[in-house]
């Protein structure tokens, strides 16, 4: 005869076993945890270190914390914050629209006004990253475009409307160290190559570019020695002089690379030289929007009317894919901008950084472990806890575009899915595991201060919870 209140106690004994295994399993974790956390602070590298570790399940029950609630320096663990606010404010499909159009009017073949080219800060135009999105694609729509128009001849200007954002093009706080090499390029309203240039040196020489930087002259402080690139660019928005100094092996050709200085005044004198070689003639000049107005000239917005061509970038998922796979700094200070732009109507980085923070205060983040300072984390500014972190990463996983989000997050030496984070005395990791008994975890560990790359020793700790 079926007992129905024996049947109950079993199943709750049952319950209680398999709690109890639960909570026994995860206090053994937390002490293996607690001495690889210990042998590292304990030793002469972490003597002056910062550590903030955190780990739950993937349920969200606390497992493990050393300090968790620490606000310390990221590095590029800040991106998962970025990442995460991008694509559920904007949606995984939102593009990027870059476009050309005219003023004036066309009589047989001949624009009698300007041809413009306008954009809302796509961050991948030109980008060698995405097959059809490279700048030969580019180049051909456009070219395409004017011929289909019937256009030969452009009697105004050629105007690359690069006003959409405002005019700070680099965050504050982010070191002048960092500014002139590829990770350090600005944001702007029209961006172009990923603001990035590639210079193949041997020695101290200049033997080529990736392409003609336009109206850049160079101060060469470059030394022979060694056997690694430990050379610095220096570039500053809207300058013409770059500098490099430090050191280069000798004997071989090396490729560094630099952020360019004005991605506008770039893609402009690229687009004059395409209109050449396409037969179209262009009796006017060159011009960015922010060049009109330094020179004190009316500045030209792009007709919304007489619209030539209209230029989509990839979707979000496919841009936060990078982002976060290869770190893309350029990406997440663009997702900052338009988020300000988007939702406060203010591009600044002011306002983004204040809406990004706003975001996760509403998913339940304690805003005081959240201080950030911009959206890629290349600020030694942002003071983020690494419990904030997990508590992003826990409510990322129960979202409709989670998948777009974690395909992004690389694999790193030790065989773990987790995003790096990598900065002078900073080292960072925050990501997902599954343990090989099957358990799911969720952490973040980040260590300021170390005498060391630290990248090795916070694996170890990790390791643990393989």
């Amino acid at each position: 005869m079926y007992d129905y209140q024996t049947a109950m106690q079993m199943k709750k004994t049952l319950a209680v076993l398999a709690f109890s295994v639960q909570m026994v399993s995860a206090q053994n974790m937390a002490q293996k945890l607690e001495k690889a956390t210990k042998d590292l602070m304990d030793s002469s590298g972490a003597l002056a270190s910062s550590l903030s570790f955190y780990v739950s399940d993937d349920s969200g029950n606390f497992i493990y914390e050393y300090q968790g609630s620490k606000g310390l320096s990221t590095a590029s663990t800040q991106k998962i914050f970025t990442a995460g606010a991008a694509l559920e404010t904007l949606g995984k499909n939102f593009t990027f629209t870059t476009t050309s159009s005219y003023s004036g009017s066309v009589s047989g073949n001949v624009l009698n006004g300007n041809l413009f080219i306008s954009s809302n800060g796509d961050p991948t135009l030109g980008s060698w990253r995405y097959e059809a999105y490279k700048p030969e694609s580019f180049k051909k729509k456009l070219t395409e475009a004017i011929k289909k128009s019937g256009i030969t001849k452009i009697t105004g200007d050629l105007i690359i409307d690069d006003s959409y954002f405002d005019h700070q093009t680099i965050p504050g706080g982010w070191p002048w160290d960092d500014l002139g090499n590829y990770y350090g390029a600005g944001v702007w309203g029209l961006n172009w190559r990923e603001n990035q240039f590639d210079i193949n040196i041997n020695g101290t020489d200049f033997k080529s570019f990736s392409y003609p930087l336009e109206n850049v002259k160079w101060l060469n402080d470059l030394r022979t020695g060694g056997s690694s690139d430990q050379s610095l660019i220096f570039t500053a928005p809207h300058s013409n002089v770059a500098m490099i100094n430090g050191m280069l092996p000798s004997g071989k050709t090396v490729t560094v690379s630099g952020a360019t200085p004005n991605p506008p005044v770039q893609l402009a004198a690229e687009v004059q030289q395409w209109l050449k070689e396409s037969g179209i003639e262009l009796s006017g000049k060159a011009v960015t929007n922010s060049q009109l107005e330094t020179e004190g000239k009316q500045v030209l917005a792009a007709p919304k009317s007489n619209m030539l061509m209209t230029y989509q970038s990839p979707t979000l998922d496919k841009i936060v894919f990078w982002f976060l796979r290869k770190s893309v700094n350029l990406y997440g200070e663009t997702l900052i901008k338009t988020l300000g732009k988007e939702k406060k109507g203010n591009s600044s980085f002011k306002s983004g950084v204040a809406y990004l923070k706003e975001f996760w205060k509403s998913k339940g983040i304690n805003p005081n472990l959240i201080n950030f300072a911009d959206g890629s984390g290349l600020s030694p500014q942002n003071y983020v806890a690494a419990k904030a972190e997990v508590q992003a990463l826990l409510y990322a996983k129960k979202q409709a575009w989670f998948e777009s989000y974690y395909d992004g997050f690389p694999v790193q030496e030790n065989g773990m899915k987790m995003k790096s984070g990598t900065m002078k005395d900073t080292k960072s990791f925050a990501g997902y595991h599954t343990a090989k008994d099957g358990k799911k975890y969720v952490f973040s560990i980040i260590i300021n201060n170390y005498q060391g790359s630290g990248s090795a020793e916070l694996q170890k700790i990790l390791n643990v919870l393989k």
